[in-house]
């Protein structure tokens, strides 16, 4: 996705995309943060579920290997990305359903999914698309429908925060000023969500790892 549709590229540069996931798997404690987002979600067979700015795909995959009765949509702006996450669903021989198309215009129905995740996302987006993406999020989900959250948040700690300015000097400081000032919950509230709370938070080589969770009421 370039940047002037809104948000960046994972890890910015193209030619950075291949080493996407063996760099956010050692460096974020990636497993261990999905693991918790999975786990919280409480997925249920027959769920219909979206993965907002999937990438290449892990936590789809790894959403449909917790719960494989779940049906699994993964949406994302960048077709190098989704190929990526393609050929990987595939390799593990899962079903899981991968579209092309941006966050803050859903090519989904109302009151279609039943959950709504979302990984290492929010922080490419700017504070506009943050809140109209929430707003998407809302609409595409069912009354009593949750969504959860994994990014970077507030730091919980000086060394957090020094280590952040990486992931802002890579990304940008404009979209990810929201998250390390703590804006994901009050931009969640804005598009109307209920129950919005942090709920985990882990520390990283790169900042403060925080998972986010909020029904629509």
């Amino acid at each position: 996705m370039r940047e002037k549709d809104g948000y960046v590229p994972a890890l910015r540069y193209r030619w950075l995309t291949k080493f996407y996931d063996p760099i956010i798997a050692v460096t974020t404690r990636e497993k261990t943060f999905k693991n918790k987002l999975i786990e919280i979600a409480d997925i249920g067979p027959g769920d219909k579920v979206l993965d907002i700015g999937c990438g290449t795909g892990t936590l789809a995959i790894r959403t449909k290997m917790v719960e494989p009765d779940a049906n699994i949509t993964g949406i994302d702006g960048d077709p190098e990305v989704l190929e990526l996450a393609k050929r990987k669903a595939r390799d593990e021989n899962l079903e899981i359903g991968f579209d092309q198309g941006l966050s803050f215009s859903l090519p989904y129905q109302d009151d279609h999914f039943d959950r709504c995740l979302s990984s290492l996302f929010f922080h490419h987006l700017t504070i506009e698309n943050k809140l109209i993406t929430f707003r998407e999020i809302y609409r595409v989900l069912k009354t009593g429908g949750q969504c959860h959250i994994a990014d970077w948040g507030k730091p919980a700690n000086p060394l957090m925060r020094l280590l952040f300015y990486q992931i802002q000097l890579l990304d940008g400081f404009t979209t990810t000023r929201d998250n390390v000032e703590g804006r994901i919950p009050s931009l969640m509230q804005a598009a109307h969500f209920s129950d919005v709370r942090e709920v985990a938070q882990f520390s990283t080589m790169f900042g403060t790892m925080t998972l986010y969770n909020a029904c629509k009421s």
